[in-house]
């Protein structure tokens, strides 16, 4: 009797199978506004130390850096150069809380060319970049702040063309900078290291037309990942698209190992920041449309995972967890359709699965960063057209 019963079970599973419940699509939540910290035009970004936001930039055509808590009460406040001009433009924090600044600055009086130490390796037989006046910032600049705001000290590193530093990682055994250098031709990527003391090694000077470097992960075994664009050949691998986004690795003796193109037929890609888990966030332009791509590489740089969401462009990601973008359009897994531009932080598994997203308020038109500090949280700093935001998601 059971047996019969179990076949008339099977049976009707058969005929009537059951129906399959759409999947229940994610809540968005609000963010909370944690305090504003200045203008556009002054602040780069913001970094955690402990419990003190601090906020990095360029007012009155000096580089600063500056401390604030979690209700903007300033707690310090620092000149980074003596220069007539400086900028600031990416930061990092090292274990011990310290805050670790680069810029651009002068070169220093009387210097029109770059010292020994400071020739530019030039896998690609890239044409050297053009002196410019010594007014310029042509120097590469590394600032040590203490977590309490005290300048521990300053080392520049002189070139031969005007550069702007878009990134840098730290550990304990010293940082890595990565950005844009100028030449005669248009512009390339560099990458230059530090020792833990802040002392300068050779610069890498990576494309020599179109070429950007804007994210650099530093690995255990003395090798770089670093990501960004080109619209160039790099070291045999062609461009695809328009402009392709590039995954580059760089071994210890900055000799260039392997590049990973990204391209869209037509279009335009690039990788705008990555993580030590090699989580990279960038924009495809392609077709009149634009959008944020989110890729988890393995370590031999073959993607595991990838999104893209209908967006302004650029994104950050954090750790293998977070990506935080501008937002333009609803999203498949997500309660989600906004009506103007709006801030959106998704939170991933393990396995690339959405698992939360939470919000800024609209009106804000550049994600600058996205935290996660063991005292304040996640944090995701914004800029409008007036104020730069610090916002920390709710808990759950």
């Amino acid at each position: 009797m059971k047996r019969l019963l179990s076949f008339a079970v099977i049976a009707s599973l058969l005929i009537h199978p059951a129906a399959q419940a759409a999947p229940k699509k994610i809540a968005v939540k609000p963010m909370q506004l944690v305090t504003t910290v200045g203008t556009p035009e002054e602040v780069s970004g913001v970094v955690v130390s402990g419990k003190s936001l601090v906020v990095f930039g360029t007012k009155a055509s000096k580089a600063y850096a500056r401390a604030v808590d979690t209700t903007g009460k300033e707690l310090w406040n620092l000149s980074l150069d003596q220069s007539p001009v400086s900028i600031a433009t990416a930061a990092a924090v090292d274990q011990s809380g310290d805050i670790w600044i680069a810029g651009s600055t002068p070169l220093a009086l009387g210097l029109i060319a770059p010292t020994p130490t400071a020739t530019p390796l030039n896998p690609d037989n890239a044409s050297a970049p053009a002196t410019t006046n010594g007014g310029n910032l042509q120097a590469v600049t590394i600032w040590k702040v203490s977590a309490a705001g005290t300048l521990v000290f300053t080392n520049t590193l002189p070139t031969s063309s005007v550069l702007f530093p878009t990134a840098i990682s730290v550990d304990r055994n010293g940082s890595s900078v990565v950005g844009i250098i100028g030449s005669d031709k248009g512009n390339a990527g560099f990458l230059v290291s530090t020792d833990k003391a802040g002392v300068f090694g050779k610069l890498l000077q990576i494309g020599s037309t179109s070429t950007t470097a804007d994210a650099v992960v530093r690995h255990s075994d003395g090798s770089f990942t670093v990501a960004g664009s080109s619209s160039e050949t790099l070291s045999g691998k062609k461009v695809a698209g328009l402009t392709d986004g590039v995954l580059i690795k760089v071994s210890k003796l900055l000799k260039i190992t392997s590049v990973v193109r990204s391209s869209v037929a037509k279009g335009k890609r690039i990788w705008n920041s990555a993580t030590s888990t090699l989580l990279l966030g960038g924009e495809v332009v392609a077709a009149g449309k634009t959008e944020t791509a989110v890729t988890k590489f393995s370590s031999s740089f073959v993607p595991t995972w990838t999104y893209r969401f209908a967006s302004t462009g650029p994104a950050i990601t954090v750790g293998s967890t977070y990506a935080a973008f501008i937002s333009t359009a609803s999203t498949p897994q997500l309660n989600w359709n906004p009506k103007a531009p709006t801030p959106l932080i998704l939170t991933f598994d393990s396995k690339g699965t959405i698992t939360a997203a939470d919000s800024g308020p609209a009106g804000q038109r550049e994600v600058l960063g996205a935290l996660v500090s063991k005292e304040l949280g996640v944090l995701v700093v914004t800029s409008s057209a007036e104020t730069v935001s610090i916002f920390t998601l709710i808990p759950r």
